[in-house]
């Protein structure tokens, strides 16, 4: 008879753009495990040696799934599977809204970016006071750089970093604004965060999530084998941040390293 591990409890999930993010209780020390088996609808979709499995590339549309993982120990014995766990990932809002003013194309790219792909070390002669773009006049190939350098940057001065980007809008929104900031990479320890402004106003600080250092050379994360962490940040704006007339959305990185972009766009939702 077979001598099963023990099963794993509290298997629980969260959504976020394009992935799902698993947790579960481990199982006791005492039992030697080669790995935890992950499920979704059925199919194995991959394996760990931790109680934490981020399941990627799940597209921009919301869609549920049934999770479930299986202990397997040294000797190859496999426990019962897990209670299952229903996660769905989040929807884009590159998906649920209208866009209002973007910069770059929503893709998994950033060739379309200004010293795209690997001409960083050109940034502190052609934005010397950082990046300022006006939607519908600037071009991204001119007057976006494809990274957002950092502090910690030597090649770009070891000093804060500004980007504006500048929409008009005909009126005062009547509902609030999503922005989505999308990155095709980032540094992959030092990735750390930028302030957030609108028309003056300190809206936060986003967090960026640490990537692969590759994206300051490599502009595409979406060929099969790309070495490059792509991640997506989306947050709602209140309304009552925007007027009439001209705006200005500002990133200012006063922490760590250097953020690549995918496209940056404030959406109107439908």
């Amino acid at each position: 008879m077979t001598n099963r591990p023990p099963a794993i409890t509290g298997l629980h999930g969260a959504g976020g753009i394009g992935t799902v993010t698993l947790d579960w209780k481990p199982v006791s020390w005492a039992v030697v495990v080669d790995h935890y088996a992950v499920y979704a609808d059925g199919a194995l979709i991959g394996k760990t040696v931790y109680p934490h499995f981020v399941h990627r590339g799940l597209g921009f549309t919301g869609v549920t799934r049934n999770y479930r993982v299986v202990t397997v120990d040294a000797a190859g014995n496999r426990s019962l599977s897990s209670g299952s766990a229903a996660v769905a990932n989040l929807t884009s809002v590159t998906v649920s809204g209208t866009p209002v003013a973007t910069v770059g194309a929503f893709d998994g790219k950033g060739s379309e970016f200004a010293l795209s792909p690997k001409g960083y070390a050109s940034y502190p002669t052609r934005f010397p006071s950082g990046v300022d773009y006006t939607f519908g006049t600037s071009t991204p190939s001119a007057d976006w750089s494809y990274l957002l350098p950092g502090p910690a940057d030597k090649w770009a001065g070891s000093k804060n970093h500004r980007a504006s980007f500048r929409f008009e809008l005909p009126a005062v929104p009547s509902q609030d604004l999503d922005l989505a900031l999308w990155l095709i990479d980032s540094h992959a320890s030092l990735a750390a965060s930028a302030v957030l402004t609108v028309n003056g106003t300190e809206v936060g600080r986003l967090a960026f999530a640490n990537g692969a250092t590759k994206g300051s050379t490599i502009a595409d994360s979406t060929y099969p084998g790309s070495p490059l962490k792509p991640s997506y940040l989306e947050r709602p704006l209140s309304k009552d941040l925007f007027r009439a007339g001209a705006n200005v959305l500002e990133l200012f990185k006063d922490q760590g390293s250097w953020v690549a972009y995918d496209a940056l766009g404030l959406f109107a939702r439908k």
